[in-house]
Parts: structure tokens; C-alpha cells; sequence
């Protein structure tokens, strides 16, 4: 069998180097995608210092430009992708502030990174997850974009109203759906996952996952097998309300 090529984005730390980490030690090619070039070549380096198959790849999914030119990276390297872990995100919400209060920029860059390099990445590596014998696709969402969970007050979520990064994720979960149905008919499976409440630069010292559990359903949902789920909302083995 030919080993699987996965191009995980902003995995040069937290959970998307942990994505990378755990792919990796299952014997996939793992793509560091990274904005920062020595950061994502110093992220490489360490995974191949542990034995694990890794390169780094410069790419800013805020920059149109930069995706061309790593899908052409890819192509050239490889030929095809088999794995696309749109793993990269901010949260730029002023958090003292209510979400009519949040500033037009402040929702422009979120959804600049969140929903538009999400999507601009995925319009790119396609052709090449075509051609792959089994693509997977997973989107790294957040049950913070659930409209189910931010609608009732007896959800635990509920109360955490992250405005422009929540409605970014419900948009991520949005184009999943969409995309999973269009793909319906192909190989390729297209899945959104929340990796938890995980100790990140986002999550906090206070988040109550620790990073490797964080990164376990994007791999899960990366590697599923060819009667496994597509167009859902996962979390550690359960589908999730939209």
C-alpha cells in the first residue's frame, strides 16, 4: 500500500503539531503546514528527530498567492493528497466586549483565516485529494460554533458567546455539509471536528484537555475507513448537534 500524505495546516504547534505527532507515528507522510517557514521547518525537524516522517511547508491561508504555491509543492513532491486537516484558526474577539460591540475588523480577520483560508485551501488541494484512493478531509471546528448548543440555555455552551469565532465555526460547519454533498458520490470524505477545550495558546492553561487528546479526532476522522462517516460533527467518537 502507498503510504498516505497528509498536509495539516497551522501545525506548527498545539494541536495541529499533535495532529501531525500522531499521524505520523501511524506511518503517514506528514505535511507541516506552517505561515512561518523556520517555524514549520523547527516543527519537522523535531518530529523527524523522534523517527516520524515529516516535512515542512510554508503556506498563509490568508494569502491566495501562498496556497498556489504549496498545492504546486505538493503536486511536485507527490503527485496527490490523500489527507487535508484544515486545522489553522484565530479568535480575535475583545472578550470584555458583547457581540454587538465587536469591532468590523475584528470579524473580517476571523473569518479571513476561519472560514475564507479554510475554504481557499481546500479549493486548492482538491484536485489533488482527487486523486488520491480514499481522501479525507476534516475541518477543525468548535462546538462553540453549534447553533443547537449556543440556542439553549441548558447547554453547557451556552453561555460562552465568542461572536465572531463562534459564528466562523458555525460557517466551517456549513461548508461541510455543502462540500460533503458534492463529494457524496467520489471517495472523498469531508468531516467537521471539536477537539475539546484543549491547553493551547487559545485553550488555556485552564482548559481541561490536555493536547494529545485534542488532536485524537481529527486523526480519527483523517483515517476512517471507506464505510466510515461524511458530511457529520464529531467529537471523540460522537456526532455532535449542528
Amino acid at each position: 500500500m502507498q503510504q498516505k500524505i497528509a498536509l495539516i495546516t497551522g501545525a506548527n504547534k498545539g494541536i495541529g503539531l499533535e495532529t501531525a505527532r500522531q499521524l505520523a507515528a501511524q506511518g503517514v507522510q506528514v505535511i507541516v503546514g506552517s505561515r512561518d517557514a523556520e517555524r514549520g521547518r523547527a516543527a519537522a525537524d523535531a518530529l523527524k528527530a523522534q523517527g516520524l516522517p515529516a516535512t515542512s511547508l510554508t503556506m498563509d491561508v490568508a494569502d491566495a498567492g501562498s496556497i498556489e504555491a504549496a498545492a504546486r509543492e505538493i503536486e511536485s513532491r507527490h503527485g496527490r493528497l490523500d489527507i487535508l486537516i484544515n486545522n489553522a484558526g484565530v479568535m480575535h474577539d475583545a472578550m470584555d466586549q458583547p457581540p454587538s460591540a465587536q469591532s468590523i475588523d475584528t470579524w473580517r480577520k476571523t473569518f479571513e483565516t476561519n472560514v475564507f483560508g479554510l475554504v481557499a485551501v481546500t479549493q486548492a488541494m482538491l484536485p489533488l485529494l482527487r486523486k488520491s484512493a480514499a481522501g479525507r478531509i476534516v475541518n477543525v471546528s468548535s462546538r462553540l460554533g453549534s447553533i443547537t448548543d449556543q440556542s439553549d440555555p441548558a447547554s453547557p455552551y451556552y453561555p460562552f458567546k465568542v461572536p465572531a469565532y463562534n459564528v466562523s465555526k458555525t460557517a466551517v460547519n456549513s461548508w461541510t455539509v455543502q462540500l460533503a454533498y458534492e463529494l457524496r458520490d467520489t471517495g472523498i470524505k469531508v468531516n467537521a471536528i471539536h477537539p475539546g477545550h484543549v491547553k493551547t495558546d487559545m485553550g488555556g492553561a485552564s482548559a481541561s484537555m490536555e493536547v494529545g487528546d485534542g488532536a485524537r479526532t481529527s486523526v480519527e476522522l483523517a483515517l476512517i475507513a471507506d464505510d466510515g462517516p461524511t458530511g457529520g460533527f464529531f467529537h471523540l467518537g460522537d456526532r455532535l448537534p449542528w
